[in-house]
């Protein structure tokens, strides 16, 4: 699929500022299949007619990178945007044109994603923030229990890349898993109960510990609010590293308040800083003793930016090559029904 000689138009054009180590994931991923032009490097006047003629756009989920509506209508004849993100919940499907195939960069963050689900987890049941603010105070409780993750049920909503390997690690815990998926059938190798969205109350009332690892679609949006969350068990443990908006902020905070052996581990947030706005919760969360929260930065550690730049590249090889490409996105799951 080179190019042919004297031919200058990219193939692969990337909008998204990259580092060498980046860089360097992508050429190996795209190998001789392609050229590889990056937006950053070009002159302004030059910017339009790359993004015209790429075959393919590697992109990040939000497509802020592009100059608005102008370079957005310049993409209709990519073949394929595939995105560095593993959630789609940020693009602009309504923006740009139909025809345009657009494949998520899904579990490409999911082995550091489930050991940060982990950590979460295992410092909740052990009830590390609420013994160090005690002992802090001078308390010396050690008749307390702690959650033995042992024999204990996690009930995970989404069995994709980061359900999966967050259930591994659990399972190494001698945990239970029982997971959701997208269609009902027989539980995949390690889980003990498989079912659907339809299952969601079933799954809630069972588990020890709740793992949100869903994206973030119409169908999912507000999908645990007070009532779902008052199925769950008083001292359960939810664990959010997905998307915030899946879950109901007011109703969490009246849930915690009034349910203090009840915990939760927030990494996704509600209003999280961008164009240089601050973060902020509406309710005060970080008032209750039993929220442990981190800054979105589950996926980040050294190296997993290079390599899931790499891994989306490897999807635009495939599309190089006239093989289908993975991780496909339904618009129809993003956009409102007409």
């Amino acid at each position: 699929m080179a190019s042919a000689p004297g031919d200058t138009s990219p193939e692969v054009v990337v909008t998204v500022a990259s580092s060498p180590r980046m860089r360097a994931a992508i050429a190996d991923a795209i190998g001789d299949a392609a050229r590889v032009v990056y937006l950053a490097d070009l002159e302004p006047g030059k910017r339009g007619a790359a993004l015209s003629s790429g075959r393919a756009l590697l992109s990040s989920g939000s497509l802020d990178e592009l100059d608005g509506d102008d370079e957005l209508g310049l993409i209709a004849g990519v073949g394929l945007l595939q995105l560095l993100s593993a959630g789609a919940n940020s693009v602009p499907f309504g923006r740009i044109p139909p025809e345009v195939v657009v494949a998520s960069n899904a579990g490409a963050y999911a082995g550091p994603m489930a050991e940060h689900v982990l950590a979460l987890t295992l410092a909740l049941a052990k009830r590390l923030p609420q013994n160090h603010a005690a002992l802090a105070r001078g308390e010396f409780d050690q008749s307390r229990p702690n959650l033995e993750l042992r024999g204990s049920v996690v009930g995970i909503l989404g069995y994709g890349g980061i359900g999966r390997a967050s259930a591994e690690l659990f399972r190494a815990f001698g945990a239970r898993i029982h997971a959701i998926g997208r269609s009902r059938g027989d539980p995949p190798e390690g889980v003990e109960w498989f079912g659907t969205l339809e299952d969601l109350d079933e799954l809630l009332g069972a588990a020890d510990v709740v793992l949100i690892a869903l994206p973030l679609t119409r169908s999912t949006r507000g999908l645990i609010g007070r009532r779902e969350l008052s199925l769950m068990k008083p001292r359960a443990i939810l664990v959010n590293p997905a998307r915030a908006a899946i879950l109901d902020e007011g109703a969490l905070y009246e849930h915690m308040r009034e349910h203090p052996e009840f915990s939760a581990g927030i990494d996704a947030w509600w209003h999280e800083p961008r164009d240089h706005s601050s973060f902020s919760t509406e309710r005060p969360l970080f008032e209750l003793p039993n929220l442990l929260g981190s800054p979105h930065n589950s996926a980040i550690t050294r190296g997993s930016l290079s390599a899931a730049a790499g891994r989306a590249a490897e999807n635009v090889s495939r599309f190089l090559a006239g093989d289908p490409p993975r991780h496909v996105v339904d618009r129809s799951e993003y956009l409102d029904p007409a």
